[in-house]
């Protein structure tokens, strides 16, 4: 297996770029009117990794622990409001829950996974713990949000099965219970039918970088298996605890279900 990397310019970068023109052309054919997202789309995703490379070749020099860290809690800070952003119902501390089972989450599992099982030293490493990290933040927040967006809509759906019970005498946890059930569900299936069909249907994209750079197939294979039950792990946990987070919210210690806490977002709004 050769080990020579393949560096790409500038001009390898303009024809990839060229590629959205295929978008384009069946948006205006279609008339489906996605150019201005696309283009939008297009401009932030090439600048945002431009300055993260820049960033991250800055850091990797550094190797300083708050900087480090500093980034990684804004990374936490970002991913945890795409989540809240992709739900239609809010509640008071949706951007704090939200943030807090981000960041448990993906931090606490990227940290155990280097330091445990890749065993780098020291285990923050930028090189190894920023793309560890990236990996299970963009799967985990897909999982809370979808868990998150699940649990509200439920309660909002059950409201009046969910006050009966607790006008018999039921505790919020038991007239509850079904909703939590249904939101973790929601949470985790997206990464089960991920595991389910990877190597088969899917070469996942660490995988095929790491082959593109020269490693050997197997050390890749390695390497993703590891990622994979990093963001199973980190999805599980971070969807567990924003039900949590919100169930303790919208059904209080006297359990009452409060829906007046919870308010539609206004319509053509993301956030």
């Amino acid at each position: 297996m050769t080990s020579d990397y393949i560096a790409m310019g500038p001009w390898q970068l303009a024809f990839a770029a060229a590629l959205i023109l295929i978008n384009l052309i069946f948006s205006m054919m279609l008339k489906l009117q996605l150019e201005k997202m696309l283009w939008v789309a297009s401009l932030r995703m090439v600048s945002q990794l431009l300055l993260l490379g820049y960033v991250l070749e800055w850091i990797f020099a550094l190797q300083n622990f708050v900087m480090i860290l500093g980034l990684a809690l804004m990374m936490a800070t970002v991913a945890s409001v795409s989540a809240v952003s992709r739900t239609r119902r809010r509640f008071g501390t949706i951007y704090l829950s939200s943030f807090m089972s981000v960041a448990v989450s993906s931090c606490f599992i990227t940290s155990i996974a280097l330091a445990g099982i890749v065993q780098i030293e020291p285990w923050y490493h930028p090189q190894y713990f920023f793309p560890l990290l990236g990996m299970v933040l963009g799967n985990t927040l897909n999982g809370i949000s979808l868990a998150l967006d699940r649990f509200m809509e439920d309660l909002s759906a059950r409201q009046n099965q969910i006050e009966s019970l607790l006008a018999i005498g039921a505790t919020r946890w038991e007239a509850a219970h079904d909703s939590v059930k249904e939101a973790a569900r929601t949470g985790m299936i997206p990464i089960i039918n991920s595991m389910m069909v990877m190597g088969i249907v899917s070469l996942p994209g660490m995988m095929t970088g790491q082959i593109l750079a020269g490693a050997l197939p197997l050390d890749a294979v390695y390497y993703q298996i590891v990622i994979v039950f990093m963001i199973a792990s980190a999805s599980a946990l971070g969807v567990i605890l924003i039900i949590l987070m919100a169930f303790h919210c919208l059904l209080n210690t006297r359990h009452q279900l409060c829906t007046a806490r919870l308010h539609t977002k206004p319509s053509g709004k993301r956030k």
